[in-house]
């Protein structure tokens, strides 16, 4: 048997399914392309009794993603800016066209209340980093990213186990 083998085998295990829905829900935040909800469903699935503690760790661990990739846009902003060797702060890298300009001014003027959208397939976990980059306020937008995420897991768990 691989190790690969003996890690999935490990985290399929119910006593650590909650900790697996945190690691998978973690790194399905940050700009890694993989969704969290088959494991929380998957989970649940087996252990119906653990239907609100998956969803809760699972939007912990997808907030915590979140945080991470509002970071790294807070980190790739000063990386730009040291690179430029400039003191002014600009809102946008300098090779962003018009779409991006659209789009950071729309950020802007909603604010951290913007990062309710985090749970979108495809633009919510960019939409974290650019949060980080244009320096909205960390905590109000760790907020809304928990409310958006929390929403989405209670939803789209329930409406599986409707479903299947």
């Amino acid at each position: 048997m691989s190790w690969v083998q003996v890690i999935l085998q490990w985290f399929a295990l119910p006593e650590v399914g909650l900790g697996a829905v945190f690691l998978v829900a973690t790194v399905s935040a940050t700009l890694l392309p993989m969704g969290s909800e088959p494991a929380v469903y998957a989970l649940v699935k087996l252990r119906p009794d653990l239907f609100w503690p998956a969803v809760l760790v699972a939007t912990a661990g997808n907030t915590l993603g979140g945080a991470i990739t509002w970071w790294m846009g807070r980190g790739a902003h000063r990386a730009a800016d040291a690179l430029r060797h400039r003191d002014d702060d600009p809102a946008l890298p300098p090779s962003a066209g018009r779409a991006e300009g659209r789009a950071a001014r729309w950020l802007v003027r909603f604010g951290p209340a913007a990062c309710l959208l985090s749970w979108l397939p495809v633009v919510g976990d960019p939409l974290c980093a650019v949060a980080g980059w244009l320096r909205l306020p960390f905590w109000p937008c760790l907020f809304y990213m928990a409310i958006g995420k929390g929403l989405r897991y209670i939803t789209m768990t329930a409406a599986l186990l409707w479903m299947i």
